[in-house]
């Protein structure tokens, strides 16, 4: 029985990516996770992990496809709850879908909320409707794509019904100081951890990516941060420490009460 205040073991896989080609990024990040087995509890991949954050339907799959049956493989291997996002079709529309697969092969999915409007993101992939918060070895996580990010009532902790907040991201290097400050804000306002995974390199749209990925305390400082280069980082949190400060600091019992439309 896993001990209600055990800590968590959060791998970022921070890495460049190859432009609409599954099968490429399949096999590089097969052999990249091999160094995960029996060393962590979740592994968090980026953004359209497998063909990067592009608009056309190249490198699309379906909700029980081959990229998609690779991470129930990589999950059940290496024993984890894989996280990250990619470009589902499903009935006839585009989907940017954040996946969470635990090792028994089971998904629980969440469609991107906000899509980037200044990138047309809006004009190919469906919107999603539903927050979605998984329960997984004794911790809530609640699952998040990029631009999501900005908007803090989509992200907010309603009766602290999250330990950590996931952000999965293809965040460019231009933009690189807000989303530094807004996973920090996002932690400190919902009480809770906060890990955010971008990408590194340079995408078919000459976009460049510097990662800053993070794993942020539940008071804003970070624990972790990854610089400008391929690598995988594995950090452990600390449940019986979120409990404690949230005790001491209840700043939740004085939110405002209002609800989305």
């Amino acid at each position: 029985m896993v001990s209600p205040n055990a800590n968590l073991r959060v791998s970022m896989v921070q890495t460049s990516l190859i432009w609409e080609n599954p099968a490429a990024n399949c096999a590089v990040l097969e052999e990249k996770l091999q160094i995960l087995q029996g060393k962590t509890d979740v592994v968090v991949l980026p953004e359209m992990f497998l063909t990067g954050f592009s608009m056309g339907s190249e490198g699309a799959d379906f909700p029980k496809g081959a990229q998609v049956q690779w991470m129930q493989m990589m999950a059940n291997r290496l024993d984890v709850l894989m996280i990250g996002s990619l470009k589902i079709k499903e009935n006839n529309q585009f989907y940017n879908r954040m996946l969470a697969v635990f090792p028994d092969g089971k998904i629980v999915s969440y469609n991107k909320r906000h899509l980037f409007r200044m990138g047309n993101e809006h004009t190919f992939y469906s919107q999603g409707e539903e927050k979605v918060i998984l329960a997984y070895k004794s911790w809530n996580i609640a699952m998040f794509v990029c631009y999501d990010l900005r908007f803090p009532v989509w992200s907010r902790n309603v009766d602290m019904a999250y330990d950590v907040a996931i952000y999965v991201a293809n965040w460019p290097a231009v933009r690189a100081h807000a989303w530094s400050t807004l996973l920090k804000a996002r932690a400190i306002e919902n009480l809770a951890y906060v890990v955010g995974v971008n990408r590194v390199g340079k995408d078919n749209n000459e976009l460049v990516y510097q990662g800053d990925s993070v794993v942020v305390s539940f008071k804003g400082e970070e624990i972790v941060h990854l610089l400008n280069e391929e690598t995988i980082q594995t950090t452990s949190i600390s449940k019986e420490l979120l409990i404690d400060f949230r005790d001491k600091f209840p700043a939740h019992l004085d939110a405002d009460l209002f609800e989305l439309n």
